[in-house]
This record gives C-alpha cells, sequence and structure tokens, in this order.
C-alpha cells in the first residue's frame, strides 16, 4: 500500500471535515439573520447545542448503526457502544483511503447536518428543550438507520439506489423531519389572518447572506470529501458541478421570483443558492457541467414555487429549509435517473425507491416521535413568551445591546 496516497487521502478528508463544520457557522447565521431579532439568541443557541448533541449521540450509538458491518436484511444492524478500531493497521481501514477515526469524524459532521435544517423550520415557537430531546432521537436512531441503507451496505444499496452525498440521505431527511415538526407545531403567531399571508421577515437579511457563502464554500468539503480519496480528476469534477449548480440555482430563483412577485427577493436567491447545491449533491460526480447547470437552474425554479406552496397550505418555515432541503432533496436525488452517466428508466425507478422508503420512514418515525414529546412537556412556547421573544423568555439575554443614547444622558446640565 502507498502510504504517501494513503496520507494524502486522509488529509484531504480531514480538511473536508473542517468545511463541512464550518457549514454549521453556514447555518447558524443564515437562520440567525432570517429570524426577527428577539429570536437571534435562541437559534444560535440551537445551532450550538446541535453539533455537541449530534458528535457526542453520533459517537455513543449512531456511527454502529449507520455502519454496523452486519445487518438484519440490509434494514438494521448496530456494531457496538462507542468506537473500536478495527483490528490490523490503520492503512487497512477503508481499503487505504483514511482512518477509521477519519471516517468517523467526517461523517458526524454529516449526521448533525440534519438536525440543524429542523432547527430553522421551527424556529421562533419551539421550546428548547423539547426542540434537544426531538434532536437527540432523530440523530441517534432515525437519520443513522437510514443512511445505513445506502452508504452502511444496506437494501438500497443491492437495490441500486444512488445518493453520492446525501440530497436524501441527510437533506430530504432533514427536510422530513422540519415538515413533520412544522405540522404538530403550528404557524407563528400573526403568520396567517383571514387577510392572507402577512410576511415575517427576518432582521439581519447580511447576516443571512454571509451564511450562504459559508454554506456554499463548505459545500466543497460536503460534497468533495465524499469522493472518499483524493482522487485529483474527481474531486475537481465535484467542485466544479457543485458550484455551477449552486450558481445556476441563483438564477434559477432570482427570474422565477421576479416573474411571480416582480419584485428582486433577496432571500429567494439565497434559497436559490442553496437549492441548487442540495440538488447536486446526489450525482455532483455523476454530472457534466452543463448537466449541473441545468439540474441547478431547475432547482432555483422550484423553490419561489414550493416556498408559495408551503405558505398556501399554512405551513410556516421561516427560512424555508421544507423548500430548500426536502423538495430540492427530492429533485436531485430523481436527477440522478434523469442526468449523468447512470440516466436511465430503471435508475429513476430505484431513485424515487429510496425517496419514498427513506422519506416514509424518517416521516412517521419523527412525526411519532414529536407527537410524544407535544402530548407529554409540550413542543410549543406559551403566547407570551413568543410575543416577547425566545431570547427573553428562554435566555434572558438579547442578541444585539441597544447603544442608543439614553434621555436622561442628552439633558442639558
Amino acid at each position: 500500500m502507498d502510504t504517501n496516497l494513503f496520507t494524502t487521502n486522509n488529509l484531504w478528508l480531514l480538511v473536508a471535515t473542517v468545511l463541512v463544520f464550518v457549514m454549521h457557522l453556514g447555518f447558524a447565521t443564515l437562520e440567525a439573520g432570517l429570524v426577527q431579532r428577539k429570536n437571534a439568541v435562541n437559534i444560535l443557541f440551537k445551532n450550538v447545542m446541535i453539533i455537541s448533541i449530534g458528535l457526542i449521540s453520533y459517537y455513543v450509538i449512531g456511527f454502529s448503526l449507520m455502519y454496523p458491518g452486519e445487518s438484519w436484511n440490509g434494514i438494521i444492524g448496530f456494531a457496538q457502544i462507542g468506537l473500536a478500531l478495527p483490528e490490523g493497521e490503520s492503512i487497512a481501514y477503508a481499503d487505504g483511503s483514511y482512518t477509521y477515526w477519519t471516517d468517523f469524524i467526517f461523517q458526524g459532521m454529516f449526521a448533525a447536518t440534519c438536525c440543524t435544517i429542523v432547527s430553522g423550520a421551527v424556529a421562533e415557537r419551539m421550546k428548547l428543550e423539547s426542540f434537544l430531546i426531538i434532536s437527540l432521537i432523530f440523530v441517534s436512531i432515525s437519520y443513522p438507520i437510514t443512511g445505513m441503507w445506502k452508504w452502511g451496505g444496506g437494501w438500497l444499496d443491492s437495490l441500486g439506489f444512488y445518493d453520492f452525498a446525501g440530497s436524501t440521505l441527510v437533506h430530504s431527511v432533514g427536510g422530513w423531519g422540519a415538515l413533520a415538526a412544522i405540522i404538530l407545531l403550528g404557524p407563528r403567531l400573526g403568520k396567517y389572518s383571514k387577510n392572507g399571508i402577512n410576511p415575517i421577515p427576518g432582521h439581519n437579511l447580511p447576516l443571512a447572506a454571509v451564511g450562504v457563502f459559508l454554506l456554499w464554500f463548505g459545500w466543497f468539503g460536503f460534497n468533495g470529501g465524499s469522493v472518499l480519496s483524493a482522487d485529483p480528476d474527481l474531486v475537481s469534477l465535484v467542485f466544479v458541478t457543485t458550484s455551477l449548480a449552486a450558481a445556476a440555482g441563483a438564477l434559477g430563483s432570482f427570474f422565477t421570483s421576479y416573474a411571480l412577485f416582480k419584485s428582486h427577493d433577496l432571500t429567494m436567491v439565497l434559497n436559490g443558492i442553496l437549492g441548487g447545491l442540495v440538488g447536486i449533491t446526489a450525482g455532483a460526480d455523476l454530472m457534466s457541467p452543463f448537466e449541473a447547470i441545468i439540474i441547478g437552474l431547475i432547482a432555483g425554479i422550484i423553490i419561489p414555487f414550493s416556498v408559495v406552496f408551503f405558505d398556501r397550505m399554512k405551513l410556516d418555515d421561516p427560512v424555508g429549509a421544507t423548500s430548500v432541503h426536502l423538495v430540492c432533496g427530492i429533485w436531485g436525488t430523481l436527477a440522478v435517473g434523469i442526468f449523468g452517466s447512470l440516466a436511465s428508466i430503471n435508475q429513476l425507478w430505484y431513485q424515487f425507491v429510496g425517496i419514498v422508503a427513506i422519506g416514509a420512514t424518517t416521516f412517521i418515525f419523527m412525526f411519532i416521535v414529536i407527537y410524544i414529546v407535544k402530548a407529554t412537556i409540550g413542543i410549543r412556547v406559551s403566547t407570551e413568551d413568543e410575543t416577547i421573544g425566545l431570547d427573553t423568555a428562554e435566555h434572558e439575554m438579547p442578541a444585539y445591546h441597544d447603544l442608543s443614547p439614553k434621555p436622561e444622558n442628552l439633558a442639558v446640565k
């Protein structure tokens, strides 16, 4: 085994892990910018806790559920509590591409991403403790079991289902969890009325824009690291397809949102970028640059229509997580059967089966979990707490201190 190649592959995957970690900063700033000022601390607190809970719970049982080695009919299996380095030299692990420890930390960053998707969708009205309990169960049990079906050598992998970096296994899974949550949680106060839909704008769009750029930056590790080696041709191709899809997503959302609303909505374009990124994630290694542009463009076109659809269904999603991650995740997964080197009717069917199986399992499981939490300790903050803001109600601290002069200090002495 070439130790230099092993070191290079392993180093690239660790760099990719750092980039995926940066995505959590991107999610935090994006979500903080898109909520009201009075809830900024709350959403940041949830993002901080998600990565912490995600890594610990993935260490305890999640990793062993997702990569059990052996499983029952490719549906479920479990290796051990915690981590245990396989016997033999480190270089023998994963065909000499990376170490066991690198595998865990890279996959652990992916796991936490799922819960981050949910946090934005339920922002401004879900109890902190309830959210943390739900997140713990989601990342410990739901996400790794469905992830094993493909990435852990489960039944969908045997079927022929393909998801390179997680359009379905990460993004749609997070989107299905978010959908279950917002159905049971209900909309924010004043969002919907007899007069129609009342916009509740985010308080800091510059912060949201920074978040999207950080996510785009981190996606080079999310997709590029999923090559699972430092293969120069394949990693560079994935960088190209990822960026072209993101850019096309921005254009698709730009033109479509203007046609629908006759305005240049920054949030639509930002979500268009993310929609393009989610859309290309399932097949970033299979697509030509032109195909990546088409996939991203369609994802961007989908975003405004999806946002309107969820609003008309009175499903309140402050950051558009269901549109970006669920709907565009479905589109990107189907695109593997339409474009690229695997395109065929059979592949399209495999993709459809995977979407339905993972989507139904995740939605039903999380709906039951959230319903139980709702029936026991509750999931919604009080009307009073929602009105004054969760920063005050749950944290007793504002995100921003008022630095304007006090009236008494302006008096002539």
